[in-house]
Order: C-alpha cells, then sequence, then structure tokens
C-alpha cells in the first residue's frame, strides 16, 4: 500500500486536480455549523447534514485520529439550473467508489466526505437509521464543521465567494486515509 497507488485510483475516477495534506491542516470551527443552523435552507432536511451531525468537538477529535488526507478540487459551473442533483449525484458516486477501492486496497479507515448536499432522495428521511441509501450517502466537510475555506486556502488552493452565476466554483471533497 501506498500513496502512488491511492493516487491511480484517484485518477481512474477522473479526479484529476488533488493534494495529499496533513490531517492537522483541516481547520474545524464552531461558526461553520452555525453557518449551517441559521443560513442553509438544507438545515434538519438531510439525513448527512446538522442536527444530525457529530458536535463539533467530536469532529475535531474524529479528524484528529487521521495522519493524512486528500483534498479533491472539483470544479463545476456555479448554475446548473434544476440540475445540480444530477451534476453531483454522478461526482458523489464516483467519490464513493474511489472510497470503496481505497478501502479494499488496505486503507481500512478510509472516509470521504463529499463536495455537497447528498441528492440520493428526493424526499430524504432525515435520520441515518432510516436513510435509504446509507452506502452513499456522506455529509459535506461543512456538515463535519470543516472550514473549507481556510484549509482549502492553507495548501493553495483558491477559493472565493462567487458574485455571479456565470462563475467556475471551486467545490471540495476530502478523502481521510491511514
Amino acid at each position: 500500500m501506498n500513496d502512488q497507488h491511492v493516487e491511480d485510483l484517484i485518477n481512474k475516477y477522473g479526479f484529476q486536480d488533488y493534494k495529499w495534506i496533513d490531517s492537522k491542516e483541516i481547520v474545524v470551527k464552531q461558526w461553520v455549523r452555525f453557518k449551517c443552523l441559521f443560513m442553509c435552507d438544507t438545515y434538519g432536511t438531510k439525513a448527512v447534514c446538522p442536527p444530525n451531525m457529530p458536535t463539533v468537538q467530536e469532529c475535531e477529535k474524529f479528524f484528529s485520529e487521521y495522519s493524512k488526507a486528500v483534498i479533491l478540487r472539483i470544479q463545476v459551473p456555479a448554475y446548473h439550473g434544476d440540475k445540480d442533483s444530477e451534476v453531483f449525484r454522478e461526482i458523489d458516486k464516483n467519490l464513493i467508489e474511489l472510497e470503496k477501492e481505497i478501502f479494499y486496497a488496505g486503507y481500512y479507515k478510509v472516509m470521504a466526505f463529499l463536495a455537497t448536499i447528498c441528492y440520493q432522495c428526493q424526499d430524504c428521511p432525515r435520520e441515518m437509521t432510516d436513510c435509504v441509501y446509507k452506502q452513499w450517502s456522506r455529509p459535506t466537510p461543512e456538515a463535519l464543521g470543516v472550514d473549507v475555506f481556510e484549509t482549502v486556502k492553507k495548501v493553495g488552493y483558491p477559493i472565493e465567494v462567487l458574485s455571479n452565476y456565470q462563475q467556475q466554483m471551486n467545490r471540495y471533497a476530502i478523502i481521510m486515509i491511514e
């Protein structure tokens, strides 16, 4: 098992822009969860969104149990009309398949966190115990309190608040590997 094998798998699934990072570079902050609570219209509507997530302190502890991670940069147009679920469902499927192959390569602690909210069901049951697609459902880094802006900037990736829908959007997924 080596990093090159993981990189070969990453490339196999079409992810060309990624960086290895020390897991200590992942920034977890309480304010991220507050933005979910007060500013996100999916709060409480998805099984893999807050308040169904561990506490911010538990998330910090989780990330500290790993030594490395891969951040994947996913560039997509900011506006997809009503096709967000179609665009991201395929990306998510590839991320989960990648996670599975990394697991079978011997990295038993691997876990992927998706670049956007779960789009598996039109009507999410809202509780993980009732989730029909557990094998495909993963939270976003933000749902776990990750300050994606600060984290990706620390490793040299671009990220900004977009001012219009004609811009390219940088979304980031994180795969924890041990």
